[in-house]
């Protein structure tokens, strides 16, 4: 893995308003870093394609890297927008070995002072924690581009559990049921006479989910004049 680092992340207005909004930290800087998985070495010309490409916004003096590092990456086992876009344009530059390109934010903080709870403020004002984890050291950015073997399906014993199981597989697995859709998935599978797979209710729960359906209105329907 390559690590390369960029310009800065924040223009000076983002810096003074998230310093400004968070009493855990004192003073900060930042700058992006690019970490690149490679299927091989790059030879130096590749290399200095890749530098080229990778040289975008301010050129501002060098603010240093005093205090704690933050390292904001994007959630190991996900791939970013940004990474997509930017892998695409190195492999159409000729840079074939690349693999993958991502980048990552590093700030480095000068906290209020060294608890746990000022850390842990400083933290949750660096990143969104749905879509970005915080690393302590750039070695641990390998995780950006670790491959796993999927797991296998596994079922839930609806018919040997009841309701409970699929209650207990909904906390587990995150799936975010309503309670009338943990009723109909009981009912339909039993009239099945087998268990579900964690992936079909997977599917079932981001294909039914209120982001996708949004089945919940503050308003009436009237269909030919009857109230629904």
């Amino acid at each position: 893995m390559l690590i390369l680092p960029g310009s800065p992340a924040l223009s000076a207005f983002r810096k003074e308003k998230l310093i400004g909004g968070t009493p855990a930290i004192r003073a900060l800087s930042s700058h992006f870093v690019h970490f690149v998985d490679l299927h091989e070495p790059l030879e130096e010309a590749e290399k200095a394609v890749l530098a080229r490409l990778l040289e975008y916004g301010p050129k501002v003096a060098d603010e240093g890297e005093g205090g704690e590092l933050f390292l904001v990456v994007p959630r190991p086992g996900t791939i970013s927008p940004w990474s997509s876009k930017a892998t695409d344009i190195c492999h159409n530059a000729g840079l074939a070995k690349v693999r993958r390109v991502e980048r990552g934010i590093a700030f480095h903080v000068q906290l209020a002072d060294a608890s746990d709870e000022t850390r842990a403020a400083a933290r949750a004002a660096l990143h969104d924690r749905m879509t970005q984890a915080v690393l302590g050291s750039y070695d641990e950015a390998s995780r950006l581009f670790g491959q796993h073997q999927p797991a296998p399906l596994s079922r839930v014993d609806i018919l040997g559990g009841g309701r409970d199981a699929l209650v207990k597989a909904n906390s587990e697995l995150g799936l975010a049921l309503a309670e009338d859709e943990i009723d109909y998935l009981v009912e339909q599978f039993n009239q099945l006479k087998r268990n579900p797979t964690d992936a079909e209710l997977m599917m079932f729960a981001q294909a039914n989910s209120e982001h996708c359906r949004h089945k919940i209105f503050n308003a009436e329907w009237t269909i030919d004049g009857d109230v629904q």
